[in-house]
């Protein structure tokens, strides 16, 4: 594992924070029919819960965008169960086309995710949170 030791141990509760505020932004997003935008919210949150738990259980701060490289990471603190594992990391796929307009050929980002897409991320993203969330609530 490549990471930088955490100066400040306590940094894992403005992780958790951003993450819960990420996910709460995806929600709200849900709600007015922002399909990609909730999938990029669900990726955020999903990366910054997993960032706040490698910081609390092991103490490590990973610098990547990578859900699939941070779940690997996790899997050494937090049994996470088998068939989330790879929605998880399904989520990866949702971090740089549902941001970036010239990640598609044509049309722009919003209009390549559907409410099924969103709906998945966002699910994945409220398990995974709350799951963190319980994790580092824990003692060490």
């Amino acid at each position: 594992m490549v990471g930088v030791r955490c100066a400040s141990l306590g940094w894992w509760r403005d992780w958790l924070g951003e993450a819960l505020d990420d996910l709460d932004a995806a929600k709200a997003l849900f709600q007015v029919g922002k399909w990609s935008k909730v999938c990029s919210f669900s990726h955020q949150a999903v990366e910054k819960a997993l960032k706040a738990l490698l910081i609390k259980k092991l103490r490590v701060y990973i610098h990547t965008h990578s859900i699939a490289r941070l779940v690997d990471e996790v899997s050494r603190a937090l049994q996470l169960p088998p068939g989330l594992v790879e929605k998880v990391k399904k989520l990866d796929m949702r971090y740089i086309p549902t941001r970036y307009p010239n990640a598609w050929p044509e049309p722009p980002p919003y209009k390549h995710y559907s409410r099924e897409d969103a709906e998945e991320a966002l699910s994945v993203a409220v398990s995974v949170v709350e799951l963190v969330r319980r994790g580092v609530e824990e003692n060490p």
